[in-house]
């Protein structure tokens, strides 16, 4: 099974896009976790949260992996934690950091930012963007998993991410 992410800054279309991949591959695809945890706390989360959330979203990950046999779209990694956790408490947890170096993943979608941000009481950081955008492509470089940049309108997103992910299957075919 291949397991594509798509990964991005907020509010850059990611669950719409994982949500199409899934229908258009007749697959299923991971949510985010840490949008229904924070969801369901009565209080702010905290750095300890994160660890929670990590465990979280890789056992939704292997739950929904568990019903798929070719290919699944996962609307966010553990890097997204990590990256939040630097930002937010200037480190990110050890557990973390190991749970990324034990998990693999086969194709990176990043969403890139040209696209309106839309307002929602999870989202912090409307004005770093970029900040984030080059800090997303820089962690995901150091993975060594290939990744494409993902633009312009949905279609276009639709589209480029279509053609990266066909690529990623006939690999296997070979």
């Amino acid at each position: 099974m291949k397991k594509v992410v798509v990964i991005g800054p907020e509010s850059t279309g990611k669950s719409t896009l994982s949500a199409f991949l899934a229908e258009h591959y007749k697959t299923e695809w991971v949510p985010e976790y840490a949008r229904l945890f924070i969801a369901n706390l009565d209080r702010p989360y905290t750095a300890s949260d994160l660890v929670t959330i990590a465990q979280g979203q890789l056992k939704l990950e292997d739950e929904i992996a568990n019903r798929v046999d070719h290919l699944l779209i996962c609307d966010t990694d553990l890097l997204v934690i990590k990256i939040w956790a630097e930002h937010k408490y200037n480190s990110c947890q050890p557990v973390i950091l190991q749970m990324i170096e034990e998990r693999t993943y086969d194709l990176y979608l990043l969403t890139n930012i040209d696209m309106p941000w839309e307002e929602d009481p999870q989202r912090e950081n409307p004005h770093l963007r970029e900040h984030f955008m080059n800090i997303f492509e820089e962690e995901i470089k150091k993975t060594n998993v290939p990744y494409v940049k993902v633009s312009g309108n949905f279609n276009e997103r639709q589209q480029t991410a279509i053609e990266a992910i066909d690529r990623l299957l006939q690999q296997k075919s070979r």
